[in-house]
C-alpha cells in the first residue's frame, strides 16, 4: 500500500501536500480500494470557505457513495476538472493525477493536528 512520507493525512482517508498557504487533497490509497472503482467525483463547493471537517464534495463508487471532508479549514479554489471526464484516475493515481482540490489555508495551526504518515499507516494498520 502506498503512503508517502511528504504527505499529512487524515482519520477519513484524505491526503493532504501542503505547499506554502495552499493544500492539494485527494483519497488515499487505502481509501481508493476500500471503495473500489470510482465512476463520479462532485464537488460543488469551489471557491466557497469552508471549515474543517465539513464535507466538500462526494465520491461515487460501483457500490457506495462516500461524503468528502475538508483536512483544514479554507477557501476551495481549484477543482480537478479532469476527474469530471476521468474519475478513474482516484483510482490508478490517487496522489498524482487523482488529486481533488487545492485549499487556500485559513488556519495555519490546524496543519499540526493532521497525522503523518506513520501515524496513518498505525490507524489502518498497515
Amino acid at each position: 500500500m502506498n503512503i508517502p512520507n511528504n504527505l499529512k493525512y487524515t482519520k477519513d482517508h484524505e491526503w493532504v501536500l501542503i505547499e506554502g498557504d495552499t493544500a492539494t487533497v485527494g483519497i488515499t490509497d487505502f481509501a481508493q480500494k476500500e471503495l473500489g472503482d470510482i465512476v463520479y467525483v462532485e464537488v460543488e463547493t469551489l471557491d466557497q470557505t469552508l471549515n474543517k471537517d465539513e464535507v466538500f464534495g462526494t465520491v461515487e463508487a460501483v457500490k457506495t457513495v462516500s461524503d468528502l471532508f475538508l483536512p483544514l479549514t479554507g477557501e476551495i479554489i481549484e477543482f480537478n476538472d479532469a476527474l469530471e471526464t476521468n474519475p478513474e484516475d482516484v483510482n490508478s493515481d490517487p496522489y498524482g493525477k487523482g488529486w481533488m482540490v487545492k485549499i487556500k489555508i485559513s488556519n495555519d495551526s490546524e496543519i499540526d493536528e493532521l497525522l503523518s504518515a506513520d501515524a496513518y499507516k498505525e490507524l489502518i494498520g498497515a
